[in-house]
C-alpha cells in the first residue's frame, strides 16, 4: 500500500496555489504544520536530530480544520428530498486555521505530503491554542 500512495503522490500535479486546497480534513481533526524547533537547548547544547520530535508535547500551526463533531438532524418523514449533506449538522471546532496548537504527540498521526511533514491531530489532543486576532 505504501508503494501505491507514493506513486499517487508523484503523479499529482500541484502548484503553490492549490497545494492544500485539495486536502479535506474530516470530522474533529486538524492538520498541523509542525513549528520549527531549535536544535540546541537554552544552555547551548546541540541536540541530535529527532530528539524534539520524540517529546510528549508538540506545537505547530493549524493549516486545515475539519468541520467538527457530526450530529444528526431531526428529520420529518417527507425530508427525503434533501441532499445528504443537509441531513447532518456539525458542532464546529474551537481550533481554527492559523492558530498555534500545542498538542499531545501520542495522539497525533504523522504524514508526509509533498515532501513536507504534517500531523493529523484530533481536537481532544489539543491542549492549548494561541490565536492572533489581528491576522484574520
Amino acid at each position: 500500500m505504501k508503494n501505491k500512495r507514493s506513486i499517487f503522490a508523484q503523479t499529482m500535479e500541484l502548484t503553490a496555489d492549490n497545494k492544500l486546497k485539495k486536502l479535506i480534513v474530516v470530522g474533529d481533526r486538524v492538520l498541523v504544520k509542525p513549528k520549527k524547533s531549535s536544535d540546541k537547548t537554552s544552555s547551548g547544547i546541540f541536540l541530535p536530530p529527532g530528539v524534539q520530535e520524540k517529546e510528549k508535547i508538540q506545537s505547530g500551526y493549524i493549516v486545515k480544520a475539519g468541520p467538527g463533531y457530526p450530529i444528526p438532524m431531526a428529520m420529518d418523514e417527507d425530508d427525503d428530498w434533501k441532499p445528504e449533506e443537509e441531513k447532518i449538522k456539525y458542532i464546529p471546532l474551537q481550533a481554527k486555521e492559523g492558530d498555534l496548537a500545542i498538542f499531545l504527540q501520542k495522539s497525533a498521526f504523522e504524514v508526509v505530503y509533498e515532501g513536507e511533514k504534517y500531523y493529523i491531530v484530533p481536537q481532544n489532543a489539543i491542549l492549548m491554542l494561541e490565536r492572533e486576532e489581528d491576522l484574520f
